[in-house]
């Protein structure tokens, strides 16, 4: 074995992931709110980018994308120019040989998936900004001329700042006032019921401590006093006057202390009711044996007790401060096609048009004279093309894996949930001819509309529970939808065991373990068998 160095020529080949590759790769999984923020960026940093803004005049556009793919023409028979990213995707799936077609359905016409996307063309024509002001006001009284002297009408600086009569587009949205919010709510309280300044700078402090509940949680009175420099017993006594706020339960530290202070304030706090405040995990578990036994009641003052519960808020905070849940936008719109079938569409409204500005760079690549400005332009226009590029196989493949889910989950969209099939990535990639990696970007972050609701795409991919024929299965989701059926309509006195719940699915040929139905019914918070029967029966 020879001990030197010397050079050796090898040729291989590896996988190189290119700053292009990246980019596509990473605009797949963005959702279509998300890709607008990042064209946005591009559009600023690369002067050759520009959204499409509106329709096409008809006439030739110095605005394309030029090297889209689908030899489209732009508007007017031009050669590409105006050119939308996405182009026309309408295309029927069936009888075309680079993909399957739908399976024929019972009773109906041989389905069709129809891929679309906007196919506006063109940039809009320009606004007409440029109004002449002299157009726009026609009453002389409000203008500058000479025969104003005697005018009765005056500005605002005319009248000392106040209106004059003339301004009837007065804003009323300007003197409304909004919600109040929680802080201020109790800030108001805090500065009547606590005139000493220090208090109200403890009161103060309690309600930044406050959680989105009301509560203080993990509240340490002997850490505030010293954060503060004031005596525990001066933090005490402002959390109790606190307490008795609005709305009953504020400043509470725990469940017991919430429920008290709102039952104290309706006179319903006797002994009783603290032992049933000291035993709320009896309460939970619907023991009214044992809570009848620990309050020393009769089981018709125990429903009395319940029943009064029952009336408290155990968040007071919720009243105020409410953030509505965020609206989902979905990328994919799904309708039925009068013809039979679906029609998919990805959404025009958050779907961003790209256009590259082939006019201006002709025009700056003329000027230019070093050799740094033109590769500058050279590499912001290739670099605006490839993009162009990217967001137009994006579409181009949200909708042939969409359109696949809607092929292999057609049953549900028909007949509900409980038809819902297993389904796995890949058996989308499979028959897209994509890889599982693909499908599972395209698929993150990604919600189609139909006509049963909103769904991310995700939501149709299940695992599957062995048939007990040991050939057929069924969708996990599928047999949670059917166990919530039957615990739903189950009467008080005949509650469903796990056990007969398996027994059930298993006749209908569900092969399912117990420990299975048990996972499933815990996820979806439904209580056992024993806590509902007591439910049941105390509403009875």
């Amino acid at each position: 074995m020879a001990l030197a160095q010397r050079l050796d020529l090898r040729q291989a080949q590896t996988l190189v992931m290119t700053p292009q590759l990246q980019q596509a790769i990473k605009l797949l999984q963005l959702s279509n709110i998300e890709l607008s923020d990042f064209v946005d960026r591009e559009i600023e940093q690369n002067p050759l980018l520009e959204r499409e803004s509106g329709p096409s005049d008809g006439g030739s556009d110095p605005v394309s994308n030029g090297d889209a793919p689908g030899g489209l023409d732009g508007p007017g028979g031009g050669s590409g120019e105006g050119l939308e990213f996405g182009g026309t995707l309408a295309e029927s799936l069936n009888g075309r040989d680079d993909g399957p077609g739908l399976p024929p359905s019972d009773g109906r016409t041989r389905d069709t998936v129809e891929m679309t996307s906007s196919d506006t063309m063109g940039s809009s024509s320009e606004s007409p900004l440029d109004t002449d002001f002299e157009n726009v006001y026609s009453d002389d009284r409000f203008s500058d001329g000479s025969d104003g002297g005697n005018e009765v009408y005056g500005s605002y600086n005319d009248r000392g700042g106040r209106s004059g009569f003339e301004d009837d587009d007065s804003n009323l949205e300007a003197t409304l006032t909004g919600e109040k919010s929680l802080r201020e709510h109790l800030t108001e309280q805090l500065k009547i019921d606590l005139p000493d300044h220090g208090d109200q700078l403890i009161g103060l402090a309690l309600i930044d401590m406050l959680d989105g509940a009301g509560w203080l949680v993990g509240f340490d009175a002997g850490i505030l006093a010293e954060q503060l420099g004031c005596a525990v017993e001066r933090v005490e006594r402002v959390l109790a006057a606190c307490q008795r706020f609005d709305p009953a339960g504020i400043f509470a530290r725990s469940l017991k202390e919430c429920l008290a202070i709102q039952l104290r304030e309706k006179n319903r706090l006797d002994p009783a009711m603290e032992a049933l405040l000291d035993n709320l995990d009896l309460l939970a578990a619907r023991n009214l044996a044992a809570i009848m036994k620990v309050c020393g009641v009769d089981a018709e003052d125990v429903a009395d007790m319940v029943s009064d519960i029952r009336k408290l808020n155990p968040k007071p905070a919720m009243l105020f401060d409410h953030t509505p849940a965020q609206l989902v936008t979905p990328d994919i719109l799904m309708r039925a096609n009068p013809g039979g079938g679906w029609l998919i569409d990805l959404n025009p409204d958050t779907l961003p048009r790209v256009l590259v500005n082939h006019r201006y760079f002709a025009k700056i690549s003329d000027v230019a004279k070093n050799k740094a400005d033109k590769e500058y332009l050279t590499e912001k226009f290739q670099s605006a093309n490839w993009l162009v590029k990217s967001l137009h196989q994006r579409a181009t493949t949200i909708l042939k894996v969409a359109s696949e889910i809607i092929r292999q989950q057609d049953a549900f969209f028909i007949h509900g949930v409980s038809h819902l099939k297993p389904l796995i990535l890949r058996d989308i990639a499979e028959a897209i001819g994509m890889h599982e990696s693909t499908v599972s970007r395209v698929t993150t972050n990604k919600f189609m509309a139909t006509q049963r609701g909103v769904f991310e795409l995700k939501y149709f991919f299940t695992s599957s529970i062995q048939g007990a024929d040991g050939q057929a299965a069924h969708s996990a989701e599928a047999v949670r939808h059917r166990i919530k059926t039957m615990i739903d309509a189950e009467k008080a006195e005949d509650v469903l065991s796990d056990d007969k719940l398996v027994d059930i699915l298993r006749a209908e040929g569900i092969d399912i373990a117990r420990r299975t139905v048990a996972k499933y019914r815990e996820a979806m918070k439904i209580p056992s068998s024993v806590q509902r029967r007591r439910a049941k029966m105390s509403r009875m």
